[in-house]
């Protein structure tokens, strides 16, 4: 039996935390690219994650399911894994070759829109409501507005069109995984991580190497920042993300699709001393909007407790 959502200050907290860190991961991955190919990153910092995980893992005893699965549980789980990581990283990978990055970061922020529908129709507890629809609207319009004129500009190649649907279809992955997250049986959040790292490392490895070949060793500077994309972005967020979704809900979790393009560019200019574009208060105002409206309930238990 699937629990209802519970959403708590520790939640907030760890969506925070979550939106930070997704956030802060455009920087480090702008270095490490320069020392290695799109999809050999992906599988760089996804192995890396899943042998971090697997260890923590193993050292707690190594347990998934608190009882025996189901062959239909244990298929959910692997799609999960590819849902979560190994599709959408290379739909990723190869759309945004042909589409410009606002398109790119309007798709990611698509995922509360796509969310909500899902979860009204499969997971307890969420019901689609006239308050939720409009403050993910505003939200959704809160990130176009900071992303500007580039979030629908052409980029002028033959292949924008396939690069769309696939930057909207690994969206789509993101919200359907984490769906059939939330409805797997109880599990240990650590385990879960775990296997669901490994099965995205089990899908990438092999699709980078038919793509992009045998890489170079890189740098000590790109292996470095690798390191970090598999600890902290990888590893660390997905075992806060597994978290989310178990407790508090994928339309909760959801939120955090519109909190990681301010934090991209709060982070921006404060380490890159990059312009900060004129848009972002009115947009800041409009996703704390769009999180109020959707989240009224859970906040009003946070600070009136009732």
């Amino acid at each position: 039996m699937v629990q209802l959502p519970d959403i708590t200050p520790r939640s907030w907290i760890m969506l925070s935390v979550l939106g930070l860190i997704w956030g802060g991961t455009f920087l480090v991955m702008e270095l490490a690219l320069e020392g290695l190919t799109p999809f050999w990153l992906a599988a760089s910092r996804i192995a890396f994650g899943a042998a971090l995980t697997c260890a923590v893992w193993g050292l707690r005893g190594g347990r998934l399911f608190t009882a025996a699965p189901t062959g239909f549980q244990w298929l959910s789980l692997f799609a999960v894994g590819f849902l979560s990581s190994t599709v959408p990283f290379m739909l990723l990978a190869w759309g945004q070759q042909y589409v410009t990055s606002g398109f790119a970061g309007v798709s990611m922020a698509s995922v509360a829109l796509i969310v909500l529908p899902l979860a009204h129709l499969f997971v307890p507890g969420e019901r689609m409501t006239l308050r939720r629809i409009l403050g993910f609207g505003i939200g959704f319009a809160g990130v176009s507005l900071l992303i500007g004129s580039q979030a629908l500009e052409s980029s002028g190649l033959s292949m924008e069109m396939p690069g769309r649907v696939a930057c909207v279809g690994a969206a789509a992955c993101y919200a359907v995984s984490s769906i059939q997250m939330r409805t797997l049986p109880p599990v240990d959040p650590i385990g879960l991580s775990a296997v669901l790292l490994l099965i995205g490392a089990l899908g990438v490895i092999p699709a980078a190497l038919i793509v992009e070949g045998i890489p170079a060793l890189p740098e000590g500077r790109t292996l470095w920042a690798v390191a970090f994309l598999g600890l902290v972005p990888t590893a660390g967020a997905n075992l806060l993300r597994v978290t989310l979704v178990r407790s508090a809900g994928p339309v909760f979790l959801s939120i955090v699709n519109h909190m990681v393009p301010v934090w991209s560019v709060v982070l921006g200019a404060w380490l890159l001393s990059e312009p900060l574009p004129s848009s972002l208060l009115a947009a800041l105002v409009l996703i704390l909007c769009g999180v109020g409206l959707s989240q009224y309930g859970a906040l009003r238990r946070l600070f009136v407790g009732r």
